[in-house]
Formats: structure tokens, sequence, C-alpha cells
């Protein structure tokens, strides 16, 4: 059984799948979203949308409940170091709560969203055809259509199936994040050095806080946060809100990001770390740049405009990655940032400015 083509199949239908679902309707083109999963999709994320983020969505109409944020904080031990972001405020939000308001307003659009997994994918120089699965292994329709945008994350199964994975190189880091019933104490975002990692600590409520933890050692949550005595002394008294969520290894590497008809956004394009909290913003951006160039019917200009959406996030996050690799690198970090507040302040600015 096939279904009739469109112009468009998004594989994942996770935020940034969901938005260029959006962008797609809003340009005119028909669209379906394969995702195998049912509801809203929690993952390990720090939570933290930049005023980008946050801009890009209100343009797309989804404003999601959350916690307003101003900026970010370093915090080592008792030396800290703060800066404001200057476009606007970024917010603390839930993964689930996020993936909601997308799903509502993709549905409100009329994006139809199918409970399918992509198996293969098969192009001619017309079309793109994906063989799904259905609930329960089932065999589901071939799915048809013109281009194909690979939204399916850090481990694209498109990316690898495409032969577009790229061996990575050197230590690799993972990410755990878990909730705690508690009343945000601060409207920035806090990041918490240690020896090994960072705790990144996100307001997402009037009483629910997020800290994620990122390192390259793979110990269990509650020893990650030995390294943070300051940190595990304000969460001492708080309740448990979620279960620990794990991902990784973060560092992500592709080919590139267009094969035929085929586009990878989002994570699956490749990815550098963490560090910055610009995943979903630069998701987004990606997300609009792949479909500006299926529309105008160019989807190699894609590999040009999407390595334009991030190149400033990878040059930042990689620059930032290696120059804290060493203990001395991660012990001078804080008293940096606080000794050179302009510096600092800049470099807020630039993870708060719109990518789109």
């Amino acid at each position: 059984m096939r279904r009739r083509a469109s112009d468009l199949v998004v594989v994942g239908g996770g935020p940034v799948g969901l938005a260029a679902a959006l962008y797609a309707v809003r340009s005119g083109l028909s669209v379906v979203v394969l995702e195998p999963r049912e509801g809203a999709i929690d993952k390990a994320c720090g939570e933290g949308l930049m005023p980008g983020g946050v801009h890009a969505l209100a343009a797309l109409g989804v404003h999601p409940v959350g916690w307003d944020l101003v900026g970010i904080r370093y915090v080592c031990g008792r030396r800290q170091a703060e800066a404001d972001f200057s476009g606007g405020r970024g917010r603390g939000v839930r993964r689930t709560e996020l993936h909601t308001a997308l799903r509502s307003a993709a549905a409100a659009a009329g994006v139809k969203v199918f409970p399918l997994a992509a198996c293969e994918v098969v192009q001619s120089s017309e079309e793109v055809r994906v063989r799904t699965q259905g609930p329960g292994h089932t065999p589901g329709p071939d799915i048809s259509g013109r281009y194909l945008l690979a939204a399916d994350g850090l481990h694209s199964p498109t990316r690898r199936a495409l032969g577009l994975e790229m061996c990575t190189r050197g230590p690799q880091r993972f990410g755990q994040r878990r909730h705690y019933h508690l009343r945000p104490w601060s409207s920035h975002v806090e990041v918490h050095w240690g020896s090994y990692g960072e705790a990144y600590v996100t307001p997402v409520g009037a009483d629910l806080v997020g800290v994620a933890v990122l390192s390259a050692r793979r110990v269990p949550f509650e020893e990650q946060l030995n390294e943070f005595p300051q940190l595990r002394e304000r969460l001492a008294n708080a309740s448990v809100a979620t279960r620990v969520r794990g991902a990784g290894p973060l560092r992500q590497r592709a080919v590139r990001r267009v094969a035929g008809r085929v586009l990878l956004v989002g994570d699956a394009g490749g990815y550098v770390d963490a560090l910055t909290g610009e995943g979903i913003s630069l998701g987004m951006a990606q997300a609009r740049a792949a479909v500006s160039a299926v529309e105008a019917g160019r989807p190699h200009a894609y590999e040009r405009t999407g390595r334009q959406a991030s190149w400033r996030y990878a040059a930042m996050t990689h620059a930032l990655v290696q120059a804290t690799r060493p203990a001395w690198g991660r012990q001078a970090i804080v008293p940096a940032a606080a000794a050179l507040p302009t510096v600092f302040r800049a470099a807020v600015r630039e993870l708060g400015r719109s990518n789109t």
C-alpha cells in the first residue's frame, strides 16, 4: 500500500521536526510527519530556551508555559559571574510542555502525524519513498514525498542508513537530567563548574527545577552531584520529581547535511555539545533553512544555509569545550568571567541572540 506523495515528509516528530512541519505549512507545502512514539516525548535536555528560541517559537504561534530566564550565571565554589541577555528573555520549559505546545500548533495547522517508524528510505530523481513500520512491528504503508527532512535525533537512523555518519574521535561527553520539587532561587540559568563536568540548573516552573549534568565520566547522577557541594546542599531537602534520563555520546558528525532529496536537520545533522544550551534555537533555524531550500527546489542550497545557521554555535561551543577540557581551563573559567565582565556579557549576548 502506498500513500499519495506530499511535498515534504518529515521523519521525527520532536520539537525540530514539528517546527519544520509548521514552516512547511506556512510556505504552502503539503507535509506529513512520521513519529512512532505517542504523546509528549521526554528526553534528557537542559530545557533552557535562549531568547532566539523563544522568539522563533512565538513567530510560529507557540508559547509554551515555563519560567522566564534573564541570563546566565557561572558558579565555581563561592565564586560567581553573571550576565543578562540583551535580546529579551529566555524561558525554562519542560521538554514535555514544549512538545505538547508544538503538537497542538501542528494539529491546528492541519499537519498529519502518522504513528509510523521509518524503516528504509529509497530515492529516485523525482521523489523519496519511505518504507514504514506500524505499532507492534507491523508493516506500514509506503509514504512518498518530493523531499524528506530527517529530524530523528542525535543518533539518527536516517543519517546512518544513508552513509552520512562520520566517525568521531577523542573523549566523549554524556548528559543526565533530573527534576526537583523546589521553588527557583534565581531567574538565571546557573552553570556550576566542577573538575570533570558542569551542572546546569534551569527553573522550569514555580515549584520545579531541572538539573542536568554534562561530563565525560560515566557514573550515576548522584555521584556526579558530589562534584558540586554547593548545589547538592541546595537540593538536600527537595523531593525528586522525575527519574534520571540520560543522553549521549553528545558529539556527532555528519559527512554532509544533504543527500539527494534528503536533508538532515537538528541533531541529526551533527552536534557539538550541549554546553551553550542552543539546541532548540539552532534546530529551528536549520528547519527553516531546510524548508526554504525545498520550497525553492534547491535542496543542495541547504548545505550552505544550514552551515550559516550553525557556524556561530559550532565555533563558540567547540572553543569552550576545548578551553575547558584540561583541569586548569575548568578552574579558570569562572575567575576569568568574573575578571572580564565585558567579555562575559558579550558572550551571553551572542548566546541570546536569535539564529532565525
